[in-house]
């Protein structure tokens, strides 16, 4: 056996891998409107990001220019997305405030939610879709489902 880990320290069983156009670009928009911090990147020889890494929080994701030689292509490119990333952050408010000064386009303002989390959802420059939450109560599969109404 070996003594080699299956998962590697500082990673989770589950993590985004997302394609850009323009993959170094997002990357100073995420550390400017998530406060992301830069892990690795791989550039390729042409130029374009082979692969990158970086943190928001506890949670690590990975990104990469588009390749449409390899059928990597960016939400842009496909005109739109039907992933969101989810994000729990202290301060719902001042972190949406702050990606949409970024550049992010609000397309759900925050609101108090049913389910218990003030939450946003806004779409970066690069096409893909963030929703923002900090979660403020707890509430109980009943309270949720008399909520929905």
């Amino acid at each position: 056996m070996s003594d080699v880990k299956h998962v590697p320290d500082g990673m989770h069983t589950l993590t985004p891998h997302l394609v850009c156009a323009g993959a170094a670009d997002a990357m100073a928009f995420y550390a400017k409107a998530f406060g992301a911090v830069e892990l690795s990147r791989l550039p390729a020889s042409d130029g374009r990001l082979m692969h990158a890494s970086m943190r928001i929080g506890d949670s690590v994701f990975m990104l990469c220019d588009e390749m449409p030689e390899w059928g990597a292509l960016g939400p842009l490119a496909l005109k739109g997305t039907p992933v969101t990333v989810h994000v729990y952050v202290d301060d719902v408010d001042a972190a949406f405030a702050r990606a949409a000064d970024a550049g992010a386009t609000v397309t759900m303002p925050l609101a108090d939610m049913f389910w218990g989390d003030r939450y946003g959802v806004l779409v970066d420059p690069f096409g893909h879709r963030w929703s923002l939450a900090t979660h403020v109560r707890d509430v109980t599969p009943d309270e949720m489902r008399q909520a929905m109404g």
